[in-house]
């Protein structure tokens, strides 16, 4: 058959078997989020992302600011904490979020989350955007959502990408994005 040895472990190799060892390695009430969200772009709008203003011949289309940004990462949050999207939350038929900033939007759902007992953990976007080029107005668009969710700057990373020519996104028809949210009880 074979011969069988022996190996030193370590204790930093760390496998999850029970549920006790679930309980060690992730905070109570640690939960996860995943949100997506994609605008057309559209010639004599505002191109917003993150609540900056980028310039660039096209913006997005959408009943508010279009942020998509902002609203992928509400969703993952929204999911995260068991509440519903924003769709439902803030609808494009309401008149009074009609050109709203998203960041304002933002702010309604962190305080609908904080209500509910939860805090950030983390959050992580990616853009998917052939044009422009994005990574200059990243660190603006962190420290937005970073100060209404009250979290440090380091527990939102953003990253931007092409879809190589292909897609909505590729023919520069569209701007999406993908984001996950953690949550933690607060």
């Amino acid at each position: 058959i074979g011969k069988v040895s022996v190996v030193d472990g370590s204790y930093l190799n760390i496998k999850i078997t029970t549920p006790e060892d679930f309980a060690r390695f992730f905070p109570k009430g640690f939960r996860i989020g995943a949100g997506y969200d994609v605008h057309p772009l559209a010639e004599g709008r505002k191109l917003i992302l993150g609540g900056v203003e980028i310039p660039h011949d096209k913006g997005l289309l959408g009943h508010s600011d279009a942020d998509c940004l902002v609203h992928a990462v509400m969703d993952a949050i929204l999911t995260a904490s068991g509440n519903r999207d924003i769709g439902v939350l803030f609808p494009a038929t309401d008149s009074k979020y009609l050109n709203i900033s998203s960041l304002i939007l933002l702010e309604k759902v962190f305080a609908l989350i904080s209500e509910q007992g939860y805090k950030i953990n983390n959050i992580s976007a990616e853009i998917i955007a052939e044009k422009p080029k994005l990574a200059g107005y990243i660190p603006k668009m962190i420290e937005n959502m970073a100060d209404i969710l009250k979290t440090d700057r380091n527990n939102i990373s953003i990253a931007a990408t092409t879809s190589e020519g292909l897609g909505i996104t590729g023919q520069e028809r569209a701007i999406a994005v993908h984001a996950v949210a953690s949550l933690i009880d607060g």
